[in-house]
């Protein structure tokens, strides 16, 4: 298969599509288009925590700023996997996420001729390299297998090995703890918010677990495994299915109840129990 994934909504993906269906009869699977425009970070987020769902595939990732510009292409092993994206940092955190160890990412750089357009490199450049990829597997990557793959990538003539991919790293909250080694407050940063407003901190879920109540920059505010735990318009913290700590609104909106943005800075401090 190859995913797809970008932040162009309706109907650019479709250009892609047709584009991939020249070269090769993959079935393709959209993980998003409307991931947060021209945000690789937060994109970059979200799919280190889609991606590592899928079986061994192509993913074509295009989050593009820097479109027109002299970033380069960028096509990233990760294990049997292969992610094909613009060098914006928007590749790394999820090849890290789908290889055994970071030892098993390799990044190449893509030899591009003129491109028909200086604005949709989606099309023109990103979906032809995907599809070009997937060709060379009869069964796929995951029957190939990480060397089968390498070895794919390396034999291809307009790929170059990339001497400095550009990267994210997300940020690491900072915990302070009491004389036993307890977590009693955490200063954190508000990663990404989805389409529901739930605010998305870096703060790992292990940190809250066993908390009732914790100050969210100041205000109370209880610890709920559920939604249903608290009632419709009442706020809370919760664990969610990425492993990190959200602030949230059971029906309605954490972002607008907590005052949240992306960047924005949290701190959480246990009340009268260690976090």
């Amino acid at each position: 298969m190859i995913t797809l994934a970008s932040d162009f909504g309706s109907p650019y993906p479709a250009a892609m599509k047709g584009v991939i269906r020249r070269h090769t009869d993959a079935e393709l699977i959209d993980v998003a288009h409307d991931l947060p425009r021209g945000d690789p970070r937060a994109a970059a987020f979200w799919l280190r925590f889609v991606l590592p769902e899928f079986p061994p595939a192509v993913h074509c990732a295009v989050i593009d700023p820097g479109v027109g510009t002299d970033r380069d292409a960028l096509v990233v092993r990760a294990g049997a996997h292969v992610i094909v994206a613009p060098d914006n940092g928007l590749a790394m955190p999820p090849a890290r996420a789908l290889a055994a160890d970071e030892s098993d990412v390799e990044a190449w750089t893509v030899a591009v001729d003129d491109p028909a357009s200086e604005t949709f490199h989606g099309r023109d450049v990103f979906a032809p390299v995907a599809a070009r990829i997937r060709a060379r597997f009869d069964d796929g990557p995951a029957t190939a297998g990480s060397e089968g793959v390498a070895a794919a990538l390396e034999s291809m003539d307009d790929l170059s090995p990339a001497a400095d991919p550009v990267d994210i790293a997300f940020p690491e909250p900072t915990v302070e703890r009491d004389e036993d080694g307890d977590p009693v407050a955490v200063d954190g940063e508000v990663l990404v918010i989805d389409r529901f407003g739930n605010v998305v901190t870096n703060v790992p879920g292990e940190l809250v677990r066993g908390s009732d109540w914790i100050r969210v920059n100041g205000e109370l505010t209880p610890v709920a495994e559920t939604f249903g735990a608290v009632d419709p318009g009442d706020r809370l913290v919760t664990v969610g299915s990425h492993g990190y700590v959200e602030c949230d609104v059971n029906d309605g909106r954490g972002d607008g109840a907590f005052d949240l943005r992306p960047g924005d800075d949290v701190r959480l401090v246990g009340d009268n129990v260690s976090i």
